[in-house]
């Protein structure tokens, strides 16, 4: 949610600050603004809408330095006045900020005699700083003090004009990066926007207060004693962040899983000790042994992830689990000891709650893992231990690649604990991690049926409710699959183990309504065609997703999409690639925007 880049160097910024935010569109956002310093005055612009229509409204401008934002609003209706930059009352300096500053308004009450322009809370970071600059303070202490004041998550980057060679920049519960260019230096919400120039990477820490310049930067904590931060040389295939012969990025993304896949499990199957293995867990085989519970937390389809982790941990290691909403996991009182694993699920590493929650975990003294796609990000640095999921960079705001990754990894370490637990032998292991060497090729199988998913498509795109249904390791698809249809087209859709189907939503059930079953043969599958048929007796539509080798539905049902045949354990990332590309082509033909669908962010990093 919302995207900061700053620039200052040799080169023109205006072009740089709005090529970096066209790429951060992909977080979403509703309005977006630009400040630029020159001949010691600060030029702005503000619109409603999208990063084109700024770039046609922004005059040409020689400023080497200047800072931009795309917001997407939480304080204050979309509208000029609450897009940023915001000022402060003789706009002598420019903000930008992403987060929410909680205790705004009790600020604001000390301000009484500062011209407020927005209702944004952004808008009294910019106040606070001309306070402190009249009472004589020299700006980096005045903006040390600024920040001792706010309550909440920022980052925050400020340009003032008496100050045309240096940007002002903090950090705290919102990701912010450096990147360290030959005699140019950018500041952004992430690392897409800077890649083209550098990939010399600096990830700042909460408490972080950085003075970048064109050729140096300092970086110093709330106590004002410089800290030191590693720079970090990323290495970034170019491609993975343009849509190539792909007209979406989601579309693209859903095709790259028979790659991601092999990126998750490569060089983490261990044959000949019949296990799979992990570099950075930081876990212990005696502390393994003595775990009771594990708890896996995410937001999303992080969560959905989760729910099969669950069923895979129970089912291989025979370890009880729970899966929470990290959203409300935060705010409880959890009963947890030692012997409790926490595993975090977050595609960015970013995800507020599920930091916080982190967070409020870690009071428990008990070991913690991450499982993110995103490195160095806050969630990959807080953790114990972590997982990567070698996914690349997934702009989509709509999760599919990552998805399935996740749920690759969940099954590798139920394989790792179950091992260590003895609930598997060695035979089995090797099965299981055979299984798992095939599904690349299955899914490149299951692409195969893309065009028949858009053909279906066609019957349905117009239709305004849905209801997925699944049972088993395959409930949780059904949920993803709804997720995936709410999120980018629009169409109000609801997941539920198809047993529950007559605790209420067969109410719902009628010719206008199509209910999509995973379906796929496993130990329930009599059970879910028993569901199929109460909904057939009550003339509703029906679409199944089933193994290839399933010929008992043809004739039964409206339409029928395969997937190959796998072990029960890893059907669930065959079964979420047709519901991605229902969802995909439905979005397509309502004319929605796939990759940025309204009022969504692809990164949560507020509450």
């Amino acid at each position: 949610m919302c995207g900061i880049i700053g620039y200052i160097g040799e080169k023109e910024a205006t072009p740089i600050i709005i090529e970096g935010l066209k790429k951060l569109e992909y977080r979403g956002y509703d309005s977006c603004g630009i400040s630029l310093i020159e001949k010691n005055k600060i030029n702005s612009k503000k619109v409603i809408g999208k990063v084109e229509i700024l770039e046609k409204a922004v005059n040409s401008s020689k400023s080497k330095v200047g800072i931009a934002h795309t917001r997407w609003a939480t304080h204050g209706k979309v509208n000029e006045k609450n897009a940023h930059p915001h000022f402060d009352c003789k706009k002598s300096l420019s903000i930008v900020h992403n987060g929410i500053i909680e205790n705004h308004q009790e600020l604001k009450q000390l301000l009484k005699n500062h011209n407020f322009q927005s209702e944004t809370d952004t808008e009294v970071i910019a106040h606070l700083l001309e306070d402190f600059l009249k009472k004589g303070e020299k700006i980096e202490n005045a903006f040390k003090k600024t920040l001792n004041l706010l309550e909440g998550a920022y980052s925050i980057v400020m340009i003032h004009k008496d100050y045309p060679d240096r940007i002002f920049v903090a950090r705290k519960s919102s990701p912010l990066v450096l990147g360290i260019g030959d005699n140019e230096t950018i500041v952004a919400s992430d690392i897409i926007p800077i890649l083209k120039y550098t990939n010399n990477i600096i990830y700042l820490q909460d408490g972080d207060i950085a003075i970048i310049k064109q050729r140096e930067y300092l970086i110093k904590n709330l106590e004002d004693l410089p800290v030191d931060r590693e720079i970090k040389k990323l290495k970034v295939d170019m491609s993975e962040i343009s849509k190539g012969k792909f007209p979406h990025f989601m579309l693209k993304e859903i095709y790259e899983q028979s790659d991601t896949i092999k990126n998750a499990f490569k060089g983490r199957m261990d044959y000949e000790n019949a296990t799979s293995k992990f570099s950075g867990l930081n876990i212990s085989e005696k502390e393994i042994k003595n775990i009771d519970k594990i708890i896996l937390i995410g937001c999303g389809t992080s969560w959905h992830a989760g729910l099969i982790g669950k069923q895979l941990f129970e089912d291989i290691a025979r370890i009880s689990t729970t899966t929470e909403y990290a959203s409300e996991f935060r705010y409880r009182n959890p009963v947890l000891n030692k012997n409790n694993l926490i595993i975090s699920l977050s595609q960015s590493g970013e995800t507020a709650d599920t930091i916080a929650a982190l967070k409020e975990a870690k009071k428990y003294n008990i070991k913690t893992i991450g499982l993110v796609n995103v490195v160095g990000s806050t969630i990959s640095r807080l953790v114990d231990g972590g997982i990567y999921l070698h996914s690349g960079q997934e702009i989509g705001v709509a999760s599919t690649k990552t998805f399935t990754s996740h749920l690759t990894i969940l099954y590798l370490l139920a394989i790792y604990l179950g091992r260590i637990k003895k609930t598997i032998g060695r035979k089995q292991a090797i099965e299981m991690m055979d299984d798992l060497k095939k599904i690349p090729k299955l899914i490149e199988e299951t692409y195969n049926e893309n065009n028949h998913i858009r053909k279906i498509a066609t019957k349905y795109f117009n239709k305004s409710n849905a209801l997925y249904l699944g049972r088993n390791y395959n409930f949780p698809v059904a949920l993803e699959g709804a997720l995936k249809l709410k999120e980018i087209s629009y169409i109000h859709a609801e997941g539920y183990p198809a047993a529950e189907m007559k605790h209420g939503p067969i109410a719902l059930i009628d010719r206008k309504m199509p209910t999509i079953f995973i379906a796929p043969s496993g130990k329930l599958y009599q059970k879910i065609l028993s569901n199929i048929e109460e909904v057939r007796s009550r003339n509703g539509k029906i679409i199944a997703i089933t193994t290839k080798e399933n010929n008992q539905l043809k004739d039964k049902i409206d339409e029928v999409i395969y997937v190959p045949k796998t072990s029960e354990y890893l059907t669930p990332i065959l079964t979420s690639i047709p519901t991605q590309l229902l969802a995909y082509h439905i979005a397509v033909m309502r004319g929605c925007n796939v990759d940025k669908p309204r009022n969504l962010a692809k990164s949560v990093t507020v509450e």
